[in-house]
């Protein structure tokens, strides 16, 4: 699966680990992990991943200093980060929004440094008013409650995979947030195995009356979607101009083309999904393997007009 489309979310979490490092030093990296609802596993990796961001001329005073051998955690700043900035209302203001939304990150501490820089910057800024809300789903706490005192739910779930709603009992895991949505890691009794769902996609919620022995592992770092051995496994070209599909879906492989096109291996639990998202390409994507699904997009769009047609 390509790393791509886990980017953004990895990104947001390593700019939300910094500061909150900084103003922990000597923090047990099994203490931050256990914060941030990472595994430590995830945690090396983001470390690493910090001895590479810095400013121009990038040279070896200009990159954050973090130590990401030993059992403990401490960053030091590059010189520039700690020089005052010079910003306008337009760049004070898009700087307090994406400080805010790094706030919203779970683990983040909001009575921390970076806290009180925004805080300081919306005075500066004559206390611009500006909320950052990711609307939290109706059932998060529910969910929450569920999983914290392991009670077992049964709930209606939508899946967009299949455009079809079923219920499901399930033991919920803690929930977390990922690629700007809520999940929850739960055991499904109907499929007797573990199974991922977005908690924005449940529409009822009932307490079935039933226990179960609850965890406090925090959701996978894996990402939120894994490829299962009996999906099927879809071709489609891109033109160049449809090249964001790989930044924002999970990808076997991308294969880049001479014409600037790509062929982009998707792996494919449900029709509905591949349907909607061919839909939405039109004509800058094309299936070319199976060949069972090489006309998909056409009955798709076939099927939408004969409803509509009906409609009319």
């Amino acid at each position: 699966m390509s790393p791509r489309p886990q980017a953004e979310e990895e990104l947001t979490r390593v700019l939300a680990l910094v500061p909150w490092i900084v103003a922990h030093p000597g923090s047990a990296k099994t203490d931050i992990a256990r914060r941030f609802g990472i595994t430590p596993e995830q945690l090396e990796q983001d470390l690493w991943l910090l001895l590479m961001v810095g400013v121009p001329p990038y040279s070896p005073g200009d990159y954050i200093d973090v130590d990401p051998e030993g059992d403990t955690v401490e960053i030091s700043l590059a010189d520039y980060f700690t020089r005052p900035l010079r910003l306008s209302p337009a760049e004070g203001l898009a700087l307090l929004a994406a400080g805010r939304a790094l706030l919203a990150v779970p683990g983040s501490d909001d009575d921390g440094p970076l806290a009180t820089a925004l805080a300081k910057l919306a005075d500066a800024l004559e206390g611009a008013e500006l909320a950052v809300d990711f609307g939290d789903p109706e059932f998060l706490e529910h969910v929450r409650r569920a999983a914290e005192e392991g009670h077992r739910i049964e709930i209606e779930y939508w899946s967009a995979g299949h455009d079809h709603l079923s219920t499901r009992a399930i033991d919920p895991g803690p929930p977390f947030f990922a690629t700007g949505q809520w999940y929850t890691d739960a055991y499904c009794h109907e499929r007797g195995a573990d199974r991922m769902f977005r908690i924005d996609r449940i529409r009822a919620v009932r307490d079935r009356g039933e226990r179960f022995t609850p965890t406090s592992e925090p959701g996978p770092a894996r990402g939120v979607y894994q490829a299962g051995p009996d999906d099927t496994r879809v071709t489609v070209r891109l033109a160049s101009e449809a090249s964001w599909v790989t930044e924002t879906t999970p990808t076997e492989a991308v294969v880049e083309r001479a014409d600037g096109s790509m062929d982009v291996t998707l792996s494919v639990s449900g029709t509905a999904w591949l349907e909607r998202l061919l839909l939405q390409l039109g004509p800058s994507a094309q299936v070319v393997a199976p060949a069972a699904a090489v006309d998909l997009a056409a009955r798709a769009a076939a099927r939408v007009r004969a409803r509509y047609e009906a409609d009319s």
